[in-house]
């Protein structure tokens, strides 16, 4: 009997297979724990990946940002391309849908405790954010889209991403062209989360991660001697009196029903006990999850040094170092994926995050260009004693959570193929 293609990609034929995968994707999970990288010099961890796409004749574009690739699966089945109420499609290249799922590769400089058989081979360097489930899932994605090609239509990118942790590998891969050719119509992504146990699946509507920006406030006064403080323009006073007032922006400038921090971290300034100080700098971090929340706030930081220093007779100069965008969900994408966990694994295995995280994700940045969706799959089995935070060194995860998160992305993608 031929199986009609619903049977083909119902949930429980992806979940089978994926299961079937398992052993496999344990495999290449350990190789890639055992060889971690830092951000921007993922090497060893790419020439992997690739050795993996040739094995299954997948192509792929290297470089990309520098230690990045971009892999492309394409559906050999032959379709219509969806149509919009308003008649065709203007996205739609050659009649195919493309969506694209992400995999961060970079690793942290954490030393891994060393009890376990896998753990890292690289000294001071450790997978203790789950990058390596994440590119592991992403083959897994991959290597089963392939195997069934003649099964669906359209394509399938997979980013496989340097440098989430320190400088934003994202956006380099987005400026060096990864959304196009094809045009990319939805992204998905996805994070190991060890708060919950395997089999359960987080997800928010809208605003998930934070944007952040780096602040530098530079206070320009007259230094003098400290006997004749009359003499000068005390820089330290007019700090002390700006940081004072700034911490007013959250609790009296910002809406309550909007998220925002200001963290100021280090204050640098003077020279001697004797001498009237000529100048300060202030660093900090601001973090708002509403694109018009974060121009208010910088627009009232500037405003605030400059007027403020300027009272006390100097000058005061504020430069931001933009970070990651705000991640911000597309909602109708979300419901799509609480749909399918809730298929796949009941309703009552789906969360809701109550509040965004004032955390930064430059995923944020795939985002901005095409609508997806970001959500976290439980990795952690508190009876096998798995559930350490991410970023520390007794980090692990219930590896069962490879396959299932696989299944998720295929399902999601074979959906994805087939809206307009």
């Amino acid at each position: 009997m031929t199986r009609t293609e619903n049977e083909i990609w119902s949930n429980s034929w992806v979940m089978t297979h994926a299961e079937e995968m398992l052993p496999m994707l344990i495999q290449i999970r350990r190789r890639l724990h055992q060889h971690p990288e830092l951000g921007t010099d993922e090497y060893e961890t790419g020439a992997i990946i690739r050795e993996y796409l040739d094995q299954w004749g997948i192509s792929y574009q290297y470089p990309c940002a520098d230690t990045g690739l971009v892999a492309l699966v394409k559906g050999k089945k032959t379709a219509a391309c969806p149509e919009t109420a308003g008649g065709e499609n203007p996205s739609c290249q050659g009649g195919m849908v493309t969506v694209a799922l992400r995999a961060d590769m970079d690793a942290l400089p954490v030393q891994e405790d060393e009890s376990r058989s896998y753990c890292s081979r690289n000294p001071g360097v450790m997978h203790a954010c789950g990058h390596d489930a994440h590119m592991t899932i992403a083959l897994g994605a991959a290597w089963l889209l392939k195997k069934y090609e003649k099964e669906w239509a359209g394509n399938v990118k997979i980013f496989f991403q340097p440098a989430e942790e320190t400088c934003g590998g994202a956006e380099r891969m987005v400026q060096e062209g990864c959304m196009e050719n094809p045009h990319v119509d939805y992204v998905l992504g996805l994070h190991m989360m060890p708060s919950y146990e395997y089999g359960e699946v987080e997800l928010k509507y809208d605003d998930l991660n934070a944007s952040s920006d780096e602040v530098r406030l530079i206070i320009t006064g007259k230094g003098c001697h400290g006997a004749y403080p009359d003499g000068g323009i005390d820089a330290i006073t007019a700090a002390a009196a700006l940081i004072q007032s700034l911490q007013s922006l959250v609790s009296r400038r910002i809406s309550p029903f909007q998220n925002a921090v200001l963290s100021l971290g280090t204050i640098k300034g003077g020279t001697a006990a004797n001498v009237v100080a000529e100048r300060v700098e202030v660093e900090g971090t601001l973090r708002t999850t509403n694109p018009q929340t974060r121009r208010m706030a910088k627009a009232y930081i500037r405003q605030m040094t400059e007027n403020i220093c300027r009272a006390y007779g100097g000058e005061g100069e504020t430069i931001f170092n933009p970070g990651y965008d705000a991640l911000i969900n597309n909602n109708e994408i979300v419901d799509l994926v609480v749909e399918t966990v809730s298929q796949t694994l009941g309703k009552e295995h789906v969360h809701f995050k109550p509040f965004p995280s004032l955390g930064v994700e430059d995923f944020s940045f795939f985002l901005n260009k095409a609508p997806g969706a970001f959500y976290h799959l439980g990795c952690a089995c508190r009876e096998k004693g798995i559930g350490a935070p991410l970023h520390n060194s007794q980090f692990d995860i219930d590896e069962r959570a490879l396959s299932l998160g696989a299944a998720l992305q295929v399902m999601l993608v074979i959906k994805l193929l087939k809206r307009a």
